[in-house]
């Protein structure tokens, strides 16, 4: 680029800036006019949230917290339910697996979318709650008192995970990169004219060259769904219209077989489309490969190549593994396939009741995700050190709860003695605890918090600051008897189970076949096969990690649209989630399906774990510790699910086991403390990449 073009395009960005500015200026006068009409519609004495917010397109918090007056009565007084990351398909709503439901009038719908020892000191007894502050934090549900609460703890009648008594079915599978136009199909490779990428293209150029078709499709490369996304608002609107397209010949699936599937899944980054031949029984699947692991630019063969090596190494475990469309249901369905026949769990592991479900969902979080800011750590960074936990969350399987829960009151729990109360907190309880940061306190915080506003949990270290929170036994024990100075914490209710090994047997095949892929990926000579053992790696990892986020069974949320004409027909609870000049996007809960494998017990309890291990874990045959209380205070950036960002290395063990601290990235300073999510990513991949430099020099 040359001073001329450098300086003209200077100018056309500063006609973008502007025009950017006008946008702003005009978007901010409509907000300005709906949030009126709003505040005019409330005046109305029989004006209500659920009816406004679909004409808005918002969210009927929204409406709520603009005009707090339209409080629906069932909602008042009770926190919402946190938000949890994006997940995969069937991690984040498992029980997709049921029938579509029925849609309203008008709508079309479809199924949318995881310690280091001491003598623990005294607990302290229950004293009375500080005046709530300006901004409360929302608060989180407690268990009812008196014979209602107690009540919850049970399980759900008839309903139980229990080992299947049928053979899983294969399905033909074939691999396509939609920028290519390459297709893989067992052996053979073909070149494909895709035409315009749509849905229909795609399935009559793959039913042409495969005469006795596919039943999956798995796209490699291209996010075809992604390719009008600048005609919508959303990108979920460019994938719901992309999966909802009409195609000759084909509709939407309406689901089969043992494990029904039915109705498209929308999902911003990994959609399925499922479709059924008209007056035929043939149905395929349209799906990314992007569920299993980034394919980051491998040709369809490779990744065909990592999905045989992973089918070879689960079968080594299980002689009737079959790999299903999406890790979190293969990792289910070989899960069940570990339940006891015979013995003390042959007859299953039941469901809890409803209400504790419902309780974990809403108080029992899943990744810790914090960026600290400055003045808590410095704007100019030495050094940005990114450290991952190995396989993180099968380190945390050994142990869950079983058998029927018992509740824990701060009565009982202050009657007992400090060995049992040790135990109870060494065993798998959920807690819900009054929290007090010491006076002297300079590192981290060290449980999860109702936070105020959008955001889900806060990670409270201001000395002095008190809080109530629901955390798990690791958790709750590591506040007690970290390293540097031991909480106040004060025990309120609690949920405690029995101790068993429900996962163990599952977790420790996934790691024989995580071992041994990752072994072959480091070992192997052909660079192709290297990277496909590679991949089968990180798809067993998919396949632990989102089959714990599918026991967590949140409720399901269903999917519409509505014809802009038949406005009202959008049902009342629903959100708008987009628009077009023909159709609303909508979404709405549906509660928990009764789905046999639900087990949010299990879940929380390797979060928790999880989340502590962030903190403290100790390397018995090392002698040593890990985590970010063995850091020095002000040189931990951020927290991301399984991996930390400090200021400077460490020199903790690692031995490639599940667990270990392994060091991802590093790049020299000085540089200026991330202050958003993006500024964060961007040092990250900048380290990773000056990392990767310096080891292949």
């Amino acid at each position: 680029m040359d001073v001329q073009s450098y300086n003209a395009a200077l100018t056309e960005l500063r006609t973008v800036r502007d025009k950017i500015k006008k946008v702003r200026a005009d978007l901010a006068k409509l907000e300005a006019e709906r949030d009126q009409q709003i505040t005019q519609l409330a005046t109305y004495d029989k004006a209500k949230a659920e009816r406004i917010a679909p004409a808005a397109g918002m969210s009927v918090a929204d409406v709520v917290t603009l005009v707090p007056a339209l409080a629906p009565e069932t909602l008042a007084g009770h926190g919402a339910a946190p938000a949890q990351p994006p997940a995969p398909e069937d991690t984040a709503v498992p029980g997709s697996s049921a029938s579509q439901p029925a849609a309203q009038p008008g709508a079309a719908a479809s199924v949318t979318d995881a310690a280091h020892q001491q003598p623990a000191p005294s607990i302290a007894a229950p004293t009375p709650l500080a005046p709530v502050a300006a901004e409360a934090p929302r608060s989180l549900p407690s268990i009812p008192e008196g014979q209602t609460g107690d009540a919850h703890f049970s399980h759900t009648a008839n309903l139980a995970s229990t080992r299947p008594n049928f053979t899983q079915q294969a399905r033909s599978t074939v691999f396509l990169d939609t920028v290519t136009g390459v297709l893989v199909h067992r052996n053979q490779t073909h070149r494909l004219d895709l035409g315009n990428r749509s849905a229909g293209a795609i399935l009559a150029a793959v039913f042409h060259t495969i005469p006795e078709g596919a039943e999956r499709i798995y796209i490699t490369a291209g996010d075809p769904w992604h390719q009008d996304a600048d005609r919508y608002p959303y990108l979920r609107d460019a994938v719901a219209a992309w999966l909802n397209a009409p195609i000759p010949g084909w509709r939407t699936d309406t689901g089969r077989g043992r494990d029904r599937m039915a109705g498209h899944f929308v999902h911003a980054r990994s959609p399925v489309g499922r479709y059924q031949r008209e007056g035929g029984e043939q149905h395929v699947e349209i799906r990314s490969v992007g569920e299993w692991f980034d394919a980051d630019g491998d040709d369809p063969a490779t990744v065909r190549d990592a999905f045989v090596l992973l089918w070879q190494a689960l079968r080594r475990h299980w002689d009737d593994a079959v790999i299903m469309g999406s890790p979190s249901q293969t990792g289910r369905d070989l899960w069940t396939r570990t339940i006891p026949a015979r013995g003390q769990h042959a007859d299953g592991f039941p469901v809890l009741s409803e209400e504790l479900r419902g309780l974990l969902h809403a108080t029992a979080g899943q990744g810790r995700n914090e960026l600290i800011l400055p003045p808590r750590v410095p704007e100019q960074l030495p050094q940005l050190v990114e450290y991952d936990r190995t396989f993180a969350y099968a380190k945390h399987t050994w142990k869950s709860p079983v058998g029927t829960p018992r509740r824990i009151t701060a009565a009982t729990f202050a009657a007992w003695s400090e060995k049992e109360q040790t135990r109870a907190l060494y065993g798998c309880g959920h807690w819900q605890v009054r929290v007090t940061v010491p006076d002297a306190w300079n590192h981290v915080g060290l449980l999860p918090a109702p936070a105020p506003g959008e955001r889900a949990w806060h990670y409270p270290a201001e000395p002095g600051t008190t809080f109530t929170t629901w955390a798990g036994g690791p958790e709750v024990h590591t506040a007690l008897t970290n390293p540097l100075s031991p909480w106040k914490v004060e025990i309120l209710d609690g949920i405690l189970w029995d101790d068993g090994k429900p996962l163990d047997d599952w977790a420790k095949k996934l790691k024989e076949a995580w071992t041994n892929l990752s072994a072959q990926a480091h070992f192997q000579g052909n660079p192709q096969q290297a990277r496909a053992a590679r991949l089968a790696s990180r798809a067993v990892r998919s396949i632990l990690l989102y089959g714990i986020g599918t026991f967590a069974q949140r409720p399901r949320m269903v999917t519409g649209t509505t014809p802009r004409p038949l406005e009202r027909d959008i049902p009342p609870d629903a959100e708008i989630i987009g628009f077009d000049d023909e159709l609303i996007t909508w979404q709405r809960p549906t509660g928990f399906s009764r789905d046999p494998n639900a087990h949010p017990e299990w879940a929380a309890a390797i979060w928790s774990g999880a989340r502590a291990a962030l903190l403290t874990q100790r390397h018995r045959e090392d002698d040593a510790c890990a985590g970010a209380l063995h850091t020095p205070p002000g040189s931990v950036i951020a927290f991301r699910t399984d991996a930390l960002y400090l200021t400077q290395p460490q020199n903790w063990p690692h031995h490639h086991q599940p667990g270990d601290y392994l060091l991802r990235g590093q790049l020299t300073g000085p540089l200026t403390a991330p202050t958003t999510e993006d500024e964060l990513l961007a040092l990250r991949d900048a380290g990773r990449a000056a990392l990767a430099t310096g080891q292949e020099a």
